[in-house]
């Protein structure tokens, strides 16, 4: 019995037949890559193009030398920036602001969404949703200034305050007051917009199972704990990982335009810190290897929630 011997088949296609079928697609897809384009260019000039520079953060950079011809320092600036006597202020304000922003201002537009849901008057629905959307499309320049001008001894706040037997005093000036009005304000600017995506995977819910626990003897409530939440909870998993992958990323502009002196022990952050030394000090290496580990950080954290989630719900970015 002879035994013939089979050649392995090669694996892959030849690269002609790839390029043709890469033709093809683009042919019959020409108008969808046109639209991508922009996107493209985008993140290819400002997101990917700047990583480059990243390598400052390794060297002692001088701008009459350039970023490859400064002087190799390897860990320097990191080991720097560790023993640096801000360094622990900086990790505990950036984390309590950000947890706070997260405890309080994530579920607020969960909240806002399930409640309109709930309403069936539409044109009543439709102004709250109007005027909720409206502080987001307000400068942070305009918001800071408005705040400023609330917080103030002679402010709205200080007459509600006033009016209930309370003292006149700077808000703004007083730690204890920095994290509520931080918190506070950025809830009320962006829980309308922030909603609108629950609104969008409310609607998405098959309106078959509202109709079965209806016949089950569900309440409303019980509809929106049964029914809607565990509908809205892929969507939630997703926007929740992608704000840890933003743990560290406190708006450094609404801190640089309410923080003071006074306040710096409880509102300086990475942000505003890497604009101190590397704008106004012009420290440029230490600003970025500080810049560079708050991106590590955030990294770190989106992994490590993403990871969790999918083994916990089966729900991930990647």
């Amino acid at each position: 019995m002879q035994i013939e011997h089979i050649k392995p088949a090669r694996s892959g296609k030849p690269a002609g037949h790839l390029r043709r079928t890469l033709v093809r697609d683009f042919k019959m897809n020409k108008w969808k890559y046109l639209i991508i384009l922009p996107v493209i260019v985008y993140f290819a000039i400002f997101a990917y193009k700047p990583m480059y520079g990243v390598i400052i953060a390794f060297k002692n950079y001088r701008p009459s030398l350039g970023i490859l011809d400064s002087p190799w320092v390897g860990l320097l600036q990191f080991k720097l920036f560790f023993r640096d006597i801000y360094f622990w202020r900086l990790l505990r304000n950036t984390f309590c602001i950000s947890g706070l922003s997260i405890l309080f201002g994530f579920p607020a537009p969960i909240i806002l969404a399930l409640l309109l849901n709930e309403i069936r008057c539409s044109w009543f629905k439709r102004t709250v949703q109007t005027i909720s959307y409206m502080p987001y499309f307000i400068s942070v320049v305009v918001i800071c200034g408005l705040i400023k001008a609330f917080c103030q001894t002679d402010g709205v706040f200080n007459d509600l305050i006033a009016f209930f037997g309370g003292e006149r005093t700077n808000l703004l000036a007083s730690k204890q007051n920095f994290y509520p009005i931080y918190v506070g304000s950025g809830i009320w600017q962006s829980i309308g917009w922030d909603s609108i995506i629950y609104l969008a995977a409310l609607s998405g819910i098959d309106q078959e199972q509202y109709e079965a626990a209806k016949i089950d003897g569900a309440s409303r409530f019980g509809q929106m704990v049964y029914v809607t939440l565990p509908g809205l909870l892929p969507t939630i998993t997703i926007l929740f990982i992608l704000r840890m992958g933003g743990i560290l990323n406190v708006g450094y502009e609404k801190i640089l335009l309410l923080y003071q002196p006074l306040t710096y022990e409880v509102a300086d952050v990475f942000s505003t810190y890497v604009y101190r030394k590397g704008i106004i000090e012009a420290n440029y290496s230490y600003s970025t290897a500080v810049g560079l580990f708050n991106s590590v950080v955030n990294i770190v954290f989106l992994l490590l929630t993403n990871g969790i989630s999918k083994k916990v719900n089966e729900t991930s970015l990647f």
